[in-house]
């Protein structure tokens, strides 16, 4: 398939291995160290919370030193409104999105990816020799699937201001498909 009209991806330091992944395959190909930055951003969040709301009402109850009434504001004000429950939930949101756009920038060459390789030579190449589609069947027309690819293509780049995944299965990829047949 020609990938004119599609956004050009900036060469890495590492061989390319998929300019658009799917969202199910760049998931299934997080390390463990994308899960473990994923828990330890996840953990985090509740206690910066906590750590923020106790230097908050400090300075409150510091405001009016010494007085039955500084004291009192500041029990009173201790209630957050981030508990652990919304903090924890928001902290594992931006944790998956930073593990998520670790493990993209792998498939992309912008960081080592040699497991990566590997992985994706033997994946594909089972596909290729089974007589599957190498990147999955989809149900929309070309014109479609490129409209897809075009969207979503450069999205990680833009992660932090709009995350945009690829659901769809498309033949724009950026490789040569020729070496999972061999």
């Amino acid at each position: 398939m020609s990938e004119e009209g599609l956004p050009t991806i900036p060469k890495g330091d590492y061989p390319l291995i998929d300019a658009d992944p799917h969202f199910s395959r760049v998931i299934r190909y997080f390390r463990f160290s994308d899960i473990g930055i994923w828990a330890a951003v996840a953990a985090s969040a509740p206690l910066l919370v906590g750590l923020m709301d106790y230097n908050k009402y400090t300075q409150i109850s510091r405001g009016v030193q010494g007085t039955i009434k500084g004291f009192l504001v500041a029990a009173r004000q201790r209630r957050s409104m981030f508990g652990p429950a919304p903090s924890l939930f928001l902290g594992a949101v931006g944790g998956f999105l930073i593990a998520y756009q670790r493990s993209s920038y792998r498939f992309l060459g912008y960081s080592e990816n040699a497991r990566e390789q590997a992985r994706d030579l033997e994946d594909l190449s089972k596909r290729a020799k089974a007589g599957l589609p190498i990147y999955g069947e989809s149900a929309l027309t070309p014109e479609l699937q490129k409209i897809a690819a075009s969207y979503s293509r450069l999205a990680i780049f833009k992660f932090s201001v709009f995350p945009l995944f690829n659901f769809v299965n498309h033949p724009y990829h950026g490789v040569d498909t020729s070496k999972y047949f061999k």
